[in-house]
This record gives C-alpha cells, sequence and structure tokens, in this order.
C-alpha cells in the first residue's frame, strides 16, 4: 500500500511539473526542459549586479528557450524574465573567444566579462587573455561565426 502512495505522488509530481509554465516545449520535442541547469546554476542577473557572480538556487527558476535558470531572489528572477536577452550569455554561454575561432568550448562561468551590458563567458583566464587583447574584434567575429555554428554539434567543430 506504501509503495502505491509514493507511485501515486510521483505521478502527481511528474503531471505536476508537466503543466508548469517553462517545462512544455515546442511542439516535436520533449515535454521536459534539461536538468542542467545554464551557466552551471550561476544567477545570470549576479554578473550584471553585483561584483561576482553568485550560484542561485532551487527556490527561484526560471525557463528560456529549454534552458532552466537558477537566481539568487526572487527580484532577480523577475528581473531576469522582464528581459532574459539581457541577461542570458552570448553565445549560448560558449566561450566567446572560441566562437570568434569558429569552435564551441564550454564557457568557464568564473571567467567572465560583461561588455555593452551582455555576459561572455571563456573557457579559461588564459584564453580570456587572447580575447581581451582586442575584445570588439573579437565579438564581432563571434557574432560573425556563431551564425554558422550555432546548431553545430561542438564535437563536429
Amino acid at each position: 500500500v506504501e509503495a502505491m502512495h509514493r507511485l501515486i505522488s510521483l505521478v502527481s509530481l511528474v503531471a505536476a511539473l508537466a503543466a508548469a509554465p517553462g517545462f512544455a516545449q515546442a511542439a516535436g520535442t520533449s515535454a521536459f526542459t534539461h536538468s542542467t541547469p545554464g551557466v552551471s546554476g550561476y544567477d545570470v542577473v549576479s554578473y550584471q549586479t553585483g561584483e561576482k557572480p553568485l550560484r542561485g538556487n532551487g527556490n527561484h527558476i526560471a525557463v528560456h528557450e529549454g534552458v532552466t535558470y537558477l537566481f539568487v531572489n526572487e527580484a532577480n528572477r523577475k528581473a531576469f524574465e522582464r528581459d532574459p536577452e539581457h541577461y542570458v550569455p552570448a553565445f549560448g554561454g560558449y566561450c566567446a573567444y572560441g566562437v570568434s575561432v569558429g569552435k564551441k568550448f564550454v564557457g568557464d562561468p568564473d571567467v567572465w566579462r560583461v561588455v555593452d551590458g551582455r555576459l561572455y563567458l571563456n573557457l579559461d583566464t588564459s584564453i580570456q587573455q587572447t580575447w581581451a587583447k582586442d575584445v570588439p574584434g573579437n565579438i564581432n567575429k563571434a557574432n560573425t561565426q556563431w551564425s554558422a555554428i550555432r546548431d553545430k554539434d561542438p564535437a563536429t567543430l
């Protein structure tokens, strides 16, 4: 009997999640978003409002384009929901320098820079030093490259 109650609770939870705003995606795709949070769980609003980025928590979440973002508080979540494009990292969170050379390297959330209100991540501090030698030029190159590699598997680049 207890096993049956647990099963009913689990089914109820799954049904509630499926009905929750942000969990449904475009037709033809999975009904659930990724379980790995965007930017490794860092609060993307905190990059622009504090001295350093802060880890979010599961109490304050928002889903944007199939990615779940965590926030440190409700105010940051609301700010994100008002203008998500202002806060999401450029190039899907891939390394900004990597994208400028046509690659998709995972961006480290601890190696970042906000330029003109946009969050850019880099692979590591060494790569960030290279990127920083010509930030505007590398951003322009990355913007050009991104349209060609956006939908490609990183392993194929």
